[in-house]
């Protein structure tokens, strides 16, 4: 039988087409980032805790539209291959964006994020683009890349919308729409299919398409299960940046949306650094297990540096500490894709991205509502980070479910440089519904 985990051969180069499509997207998405929040409170007359109430209902609905549609997405990549899905995805993006730039008031705005929401799903299927075609040894700096092109992406994008928005506030919105229908084109042209018909999925099961059938995977193994945990905390600590960062700047340092471009270009330099090139030599020497909890560890202190911080150039000082947390996220898409078949890994993604979904659902109206809360003109004392203080409180408790999850992992790798080996998977058929063949079912010999 052949190896199931092995990667499939497709033209050279497509982890670069893979890695440019997403960096596109993610530049896109940046370009947008400091001018967002600040349409919203133009729509409200400039009221900055009316704002951030609303722009949290924002994150709240784009999560929940990816929390629906994006396990469909990933079982339509594992049925039909990962090309359409990702292509459909840069095209509705583009089209989306445009729709933004003419919303003439808050509702249509609102209209576009649900939009948006809906059609942000070639991040989901680029991760199982990354496993089709990357063997599991080499997969974690791969993975590391693709956290590379989100750094380029935050970069440039954010300092570019500064400066577009500093001219009109919807400039920014075409400009990320011309380069999002602009990628659509470019994949259009160059991206190769990375799973072939052999190794997709039977058939399209909505009873695994559906949010809450999509989370079952997760649980069909104990580690995958604690894996998924621990992101899922993450994912919603992670929630604060997106929902207060930019209203938090301007309110405690008085920044501008120059300034905040600025940072979160700084962010993006920082990612780049880690992702780009320190996960590739030091995850396989510290080995997966290691790596995770160690970038754990980086995001409690960061989250806690970025609230304490008096003054910009404090809080910027917080930034490559935060960055280290880099090491997270490439172990753990590793170590979660080593515990599911080839045609499982778009249904693995659309869970990441389910659980992403209701992690943005409960995030930008809990950060949001703190963060009003505590910089309310009615309080005798004003806690401005306090948002932050809870994500580092939740990354915390991240860590200690970390450590309990991957308990049986080795904490060191099995030898000098190389990463850690994951039990041979063997492939059965497990019967459908209708009694016949159904998905391909991964299990594990005793420990």
């Amino acid at each position: 039988m052949p190896d199931s985990q092995s990667p499939q051969p497709v033209r050279r180069g497509a982890l670069a087409f893979i890695f440019v499509t997403v960096l596109v997207d993610v530049l896109a998405l940046g370009i947008v980032i400091p001018v967002l929040p600040k349409l919203v409170e133009n729509f409200l007359g400039g009221n900055t805790a009316g704002a951030a109430r609303i722009f949290g209902a924002f994150g709240t609905v784009w999560a929940l539209m990816q929390f629906i549609f994006a396990p469909i997405l990933g079982m339509v990549s594992d049925r039909f291959g990962r090309r359409p899905v990702i292509l459909i995805s840069c095209l509705g993006l583009g089209l989306d964006y445009a729709f933004m730039a003419c919303a003439p008031t808050l509702g249509w705005l609102f209209v576009g994020r649900i939009i948006s929401g809906i059609t942000a799903a070639s991040f989901a299927t680029a991760g199982a683009y990354i496993a089709d075609v990357t063997p599991s040894e080499r997969r974690a700096a791969s993975y590391g890349f693709l956290g590379a092109a989100w750094g380029f992406g935050f970069a440039f994008g954010p300092a570019l919308g500064g400066l577009l928005g500093g001219i009109n506030p919807r400039l920014p919105f075409w400009v990320a729409a011309v380069l999002a229908l602009a990628n659509a084109a470019y994949g259009w042209f160059v991206l190769p299919e990375s799973l072939p018909p052999e190794k997709r999925s039977p058939r399209f099961v909505w009873a695994r398409a559906n949010p809450v059938g999509s989370l079952r995977l997760l649980r069909s193994h104990h580690e995958l299960f604690g894996l998924a945990a621990i992101y899922f905390i993450v994912f919603v600590a992670h929630q604060v940046l997106t929902s207060v960062f930019v209203l938090y700047s301007m309110f405690r340092y008085r920044w501008t949306e120059s300034q905040v471009g600025l940072c979160l270009a700084i962010v993006g330099i920082c990612s780049i650094v880690v992702q780009g090139i320190l996960v590739k030599p030091i995850v396989p020497r510290l080995g997966e297990r290691r790596a995770l909890l160690l970038g754990l560890v980086f995001g409690v202190a960061g989250f806690a540096i970025f609230g304490w911080a008096p003054s910009g150039a404090a809080f910027c000082c917080g930034i490559p500490v935060f960055a280290l947390i880099g090491f997270f996220g490439p172990s753990a898409q590793s170590l979660m894709s080593k515990r599911v078949s080839p045609s499982e890994q778009g249904q693995l993604q659309g869970a990441n991205s389910s659980l992403m979904g209701i992690a943005g659902m409960i995030g930008p109206g809990l950060f949001t509502l703190i963060f009003a809360h505590y910089i309310a003109p009615t309080r005798t004392v004003q806690i401005p980070g306090a948002a932050f203080y809870l994500a580092s409180v939740l990354m915390g408790g991240a860590f200690v479910a970390a450590w309990m999850a991957t308990r049986s992992m080795p904490m060191r790798p099995p030898g000098p440089g190389r990463a850690e080996e994951t039990p041979p998977l063997t492939e059965e058929f497990e019967l459908g519904e209708s009694g016949e063949p159904g998905a391909t079912q991964v299990t594990y010999p005793a420990s």
